[in-house]
């Protein structure tokens, strides 16, 4: 510990300096199997993982009033039907889930559209019934499967506009979920 300049020192004492410590010459490298080194799996039934994942469903809330459904249809089912698509296309973009990303989600479904659109409507009906029930894990990967990475990867607003035009382009309808 230093000592204040008035503390006097012995002659012979020796007064510590500052050195750095030993260079280490060899990078770090991981000692054990368990440390991934080319970043999370990817593939069937391993997700997409990524940051704060859980804040999705806070941001889903936000939404529920401007969700728009049919008479035979649950806001639930649909909440949990979107909230991994939007997680696909947070980890995709390498970050935690942000609003747009569940803007996205319902706008592809067609869950935010002031008029609905019947087709869109008869495909998304069975595909998101009872989903939100925890035994649907596969109903709802199929789901994620169903919007490509390259519909994720657009701005909300390009969303928007082609969900417009053309649904479908969106979607990737005989996408295999197994």
């Amino acid at each position: 510990m230093a000592a204040p300049e008035y503390v006097p020192v012995k002659p012979m004492d020796d007064v510590r300096t500052y050195e750095s410590p030993p260079r280490r010459p060899a990078p770090w490298l991981p000692p054990r199997p368990g440390h991934l080194q080319a970043g999370p799996p990817r593939g069937v039934h391993f997700g997409n993982p990524g940051p704060d994942q859980g804040y999705a469903l806070v941001l889903a809330q936000r939404l529920r009033d401007q969700i728009r459904l049919e008479h035979d249809e649950s806001i639930d089912d649909a909440i949990q039907g979107v909230v991994p698509i939007a997680l696909k296309r947070a980890s995709l973009l390498g970050r935690a889930p942000v609003i747009y990303d569940l803007v996205i989600g319902f706008t592809v479904w067609g869950f935010l559209d002031e008029i609905p659109m019947p087709e869109l409507i008869t495909t998304r009906k069975p595909l998101f019934a009872e989903v939100a029930h925890p035994g649907h894990y596969t109903e709802r990967e199929h789901l994620v499967a169903m919007v490509p990475g390259s519909t994720l990867r657009l701005a909300p607003d390009l969303v928007r506009a082609r969900h417009a035009v053309d649904w479908q382009s969106l979607l990737d309808l005989h996408a295999d979920h197994g």
